[in-house]
């Protein structure tokens, strides 16, 4: 089977072309494709019936991802969806937001997943904790955005913005996770704007430089959670020797070649990471790069990590802030229905067992 979410706009022109058909059935495709959101070759009218046809019998598809589990925060805000793919099932989750500002539009948030499971084994992340099992397609990463779109077009509202922080490491899974961007932001395509996207990195330098050179204006966000290589190491088993310096000299030459500001992210674990000490220590590291902080007070996980109390992580931010490091706390969804990445997977397979 192939799928025709895999397909860039000027794939699925040749593509067209190819079959003898006119060059404007590829636009009548894609537009039906990112606008309706249809499930069968017979919703695209547009196309004649030996078209649809011929698509069938040449072995096309349109999407694979079908609803199997959902949850649903208690203030309505978050859903997240466990949906099955050819080969196997994944964690998707949509995250409501409203405006900030008096006549703002509210945001709605899809974050993807580009992996089942992660070899990278961050041992406070579910995703980690499950072991690698096998990297998504890029048309899989579309067919979780297009889902969610579909919901939210019934409800007369729209993706705003798409992160990819769910399972897995998307600079791992390098190939297919920036076709499935091209694809997402492309006129012809999905169409969202590329300053809509962030990709969130465990902090691969050779795979940051490669999305620097990519001339996209997506966000990064880089993965820190230690600001020294002895307790990085502890928490990201797979980190490097220098990987504190070396994901700090990668977020800089990002920043110097697509003039985007890196985000920082660092989850806050009680008694691990969340010292006025460490925090001090961070604050030396980042000051005066320009950068961002995001503080994330931990998910309950499979581990023995526990969140710090509030106070601790004011403590923290203030400490920061008061160094002129620009930081925030992240606004928390989802807690109490397993939204942290992998969670939702492993609890419906514990289920199962």
């Amino acid at each position: 089977m192939k799928d025709l979410y895999r397909f860039l706009p000027e794939e699925m022109e040749q593509l067209v072309i190819d079959m003898g058909y006119p060059r404007y059935r590829a636009d009548q495709i894609l537009l039906s494709l990112y606008y309706k959101f249809p499930k069968t070759f017979s919703e695209i009218k547009q196309l004649p019936k030996k078209m649809r046809e011929d698509l069938i019998e040449a072995g096309y598809v349109i999407g694979s991802a079908k609803q199997i589990h959902k949850v649903v925060s208690e203030d309505g805000d978050t859903t997240k969806l466990l949906l099955q793919l050819t080969k196997t099932s994944v964690e998707t989750v949509l995250m409501q937001y409203t405006p900030s500002k008096i006549g703002g539009h509210p945001r709605s948030t899809i974050c993807v997943s580009t992996q089942i499971g992660c070899a990278m084994g961050c041992v406070f992340c579910a995703t980690g904790q499950m072991g690698f099992e096998t990297n998504l397609a890029a048309e899989d990463i579309v067919s979780q955005v297009i889902h969610f779109a579909d919901i939210l077009q019934k409800r007369g509202e729209h993706v705003t913005n798409l992160v990819f922080m769910g399972m897995g490491e998307p600079m791992a899974n390098y190939d297919e996770m920036i076709r499935a961007v091209k694809i997402l932001t492309h006129d012809k395509g999905f169409g969202l704007g590329q300053r809509h996207i962030t990709i969130s990195t465990i902090g691969i330098p050779s795979g940051i430089d490669k999305l620097a050179e990519e001339h996209l204006q997506i966000g990064l966000a880089i993965s820190l959670h230690a600001p020294n290589n002895e307790l990085r190491k502890k928490l990201v088993p797979t980190a490097g020797p220098h990987s504190v310096e070396d994901i700090i000299d990668a977020g800089r030459r990002y920043y110097q070649k697509t003039g985007r500001r890196v985000t920082f992210e660092y989850a806050l674990m009680a008694g691990i990471n969340d010292s006025p000490k460490i925090a001090k220590e961070l604050s030396s590291l980042l000051q005066g790069n320009g950068s961002h902080v995001n503080l994330i007070p931990i998910n309950p996980t499979a581990g023995d990590f526990k969140r710090p109390s509030q106070e601790s992580v004011l403590e923290f931010e203030q400490i920061l802030s008061s160094a002129g490091v620009n930081c925030t706390v992240r606004v928390e969804k989802g807690t109490e229905i397993s939204a942290a990445c992998g969670q939702l997977r492993t609890d419906i397979d514990n289920l199962s067992k």
